[in-house]
């Protein structure tokens, strides 16, 4: 019995030296982090390429298939974007009016570490634009509006305390584009540039649209300003047209309209309706082009509505809403149904 005992117990002693000797096996694994890590800016307006080159590996993990964890974000910014890949390179949109830092480590899979993943420490890097002229000289009040989905518009008004002979220059890109390119149809006021008519944009949608305006001054560097959006986000519609309003009974008011004309599908469209019946007036909202509603005083004498137009949430993630449609009114007698 003393032998079965003392063969139980070496053998206990054996799993356990055996278990630390793996633990200690796996700790000692280290991995290095990628090496060359930068920022890199291709002159797309804020759309950076962030790369780097595989990191020394022992000759034992060379046919191991590693994988990378990035985390970047504009400084300031709350929250890290984070991509785990396998490639050297990673490219995304930033705002280009703040810098942007990142890091990056290598992860080494279980398969090749004794069952457990094994993490490098970070690589970081920051990227900054070389600042030029005070805060004060960028442009104020950009607003870009993209009519109709068909023409885009960008009005700007100049810096505070800049010199009289201070102009600006827009530039402008987006995915499928070669290169940025200017603006060659700036609206004009008092001989300087205060905004920009675009060309048609080809293929555009669905896709962030980089801007620069920058400007020149003889007397004093100005600051340029930095801008990303979607054109779709953007759209302000054509108003509404061909309004009826019919009155069947002494209770049931039917409103209807025409879309708006251009290029936007129907199933991209909500509608705003102001209702007014004497002197009380609504408003409330429909994604089609005709609506019921019911009298609420079968002695009011003048029915009126107008309508206006959106862009809706299925197409777009925000829009602006169109002019109001002229006013259709409705006095006389009742339709028999």
């Amino acid at each position: 019995m003393a032998f079965i005992h003392l063969d139980v117990g070496f053998l206990y002693t054996l799993l356990v030296c055996t278990a630390f000797g793996s633990m200690l096996s796996n700790a000692e694994i280290k991995v290095n982090p990628p090496q060359d890590f930068e920022i890199v800016d291709p002159g797309y307006l804020g759309y950076l390429s962030l790369q780097w080159q595989p990191p020394l590996f022992p000759d034992n993990f060379k046919e191991c298939t590693i994988e990378y964890e990035l985390k970047y974000r504009n400084i300031d910014s709350g929250n890290w974007k984070t991509i785990i890949t396998k490639n050297l390179h990673y490219k995304d949109g930033f705002d280009l009016n703040k810098g942007i830092e990142a890091k990056i480590n290598t992860l080494l899979p279980a398969q090749c570490t004794n069952g457990s993943e094994v993490r490098s420490s970070w690589a970081e890097t920051t990227y900054w634009t070389s600042p030029q002229g005070n805060r004060e000289t960028k442009i104020q009040d950009m607003d870009c509006v993209y009519y109709n989905w068909q023409y885009l518009v960008c009005s700007w008004k100049p810096g505070m305390g800049v010199h009289f002979d201070t102009n600006y220059q827009l530039f402008y890109w987006y995915e499928g584009l070669d290169h940025s390119a200017e603006c060659t149809d700036y609206i004009k006021v008092n001989g300087k540039n205060m905004g920009c008519r675009f060309p048609y944009l080809e293929s555009s949608d669905y896709k962030d649209f980089y801007i620069c305006v920058n400007g020149s001054s003889e007397s004093q560097p100005i600051r340029p300003s930095y801008f990303i959006f979607q054109l779709q986000n953007i759209v302000k519609p054509m108003p509404p047209d061909y309004l009826s309003l019919t009155v069947k009974n002494s209770e049931e008011i039917n409103l209807k309209w025409n879309m708006p004309k251009g290029p936007i599908p129907a199933k991209c469209f909500i509608y705003e309706i102001e209702f007014t019946e004497d002197d009380t007036t609504w408003v409330t909202t429909t994604v089609e082009n005709e609506i019921q509603i019911t009298r609420t005083s079968n002695e009011s004498q003048k029915l009126c509505f107008l309508v206006r137009s959106k862009v809706n949430i299925y197409c777009s993630d925000d829009g602006i809403w169109s002019e109001w449609s002229d006013e259709q009114c409705w006095k006389g007698r009742l339709l028999k149904s």
